[in-house]
């Protein structure tokens, strides 16, 4: 055996696990993590462009992190909570490793009955569970003018189901948002595309948390 055939190989063995190491890693599995973003308009994309709105902006900046990572956009402008779960199984027909869940806005801004938000969600979560489909709940918060009672029933509503369920919370889809002029639209409610850039670079912490819960059940 020549002198050189165990070095050679040994560099050879090196230069493939460094390349492995270098491949995006939803892509080891051959296939990209396919994550619905399910919810209202803040999901929609309401006023923008369909490459500003969440669900695109979210997917590029995973991509630009290396991650083989599919979003959809399944967020409905006008849906509460009751909306979503009505077409919920439809909706996520095909196969899906995950879940963004923002719904509630809408339940709040028409003071909707916390306990119906609360029974909804909750049903939803459930669903998603029993097909072993990975979520990230994004509270909500209510409208100060709803009064500070209706607030703190409704807000509790997030943290609560999370840990009932044990999953992902993300406290507030609008951190850093609401109440800008600057990042929202002249309605008020809507982010802007440099709103939804906020809301993306906030987020993706928590994004990341949940490839890594579908990596690790793949």
């Amino acid at each position: 055996m020549s002198f050189f055939q165990p070095i050679t190989r040994f560099f050879y063995f090196m230069a493939i696990l460094l390349l492995s190491l270098a491949l995006p890693i939803a892509s080891r599995g051959g296939e990209p993590i396919r994550i619905v973003a399910f919810g209202d308009s803040l999901t929609a994309g309401l006023g923008l462009s369909a490459d500003d709105a969440f669900p695109a902006k979210l997917e590029t900046a995973l991509r630009e992190k290396g991650m083989d990572v599919a979003i959809t956009n399944a967020g409905v402008s006008g849906d509460t909570t009751t909306g979503g779960l009505a077409r919920l199984d439809w909706t996520l027909g095909g196969p899906v490793d995950g879940v963004i869940l923002e719904l509630g806005a809408n339940d709040a801004l028409r003071g909707i009955d916390p306990a119906i938000a609360r029974a909804a969600l909750d049903e939803i979560t459930t669903r998603l569970k029993a097909r072993e489909i990975s979520i990230l709940l994004t509270g909500m918060l209510a409208p100060p003018n709803m009064g500070p009672e209706y607030g703190a029933e409704f807000n509790a509503i997030y943290p609560e189901l999370s840990q009932a369920h044990n999953i992902l919370l993300y406290p507030f889809f609008l951190d850093g948002v609401a109440g800008s002029p600057r990042l929202n639209q002249p309605d008020g409610l809507h982010p802007t595309a440099e709103g939804i850039d906020m809301i993306v670079a906030r987020i993706l912490p928590s994004v990341e948390k949940l490839i890594a819960e579908i990596e690790a059940q793949r």
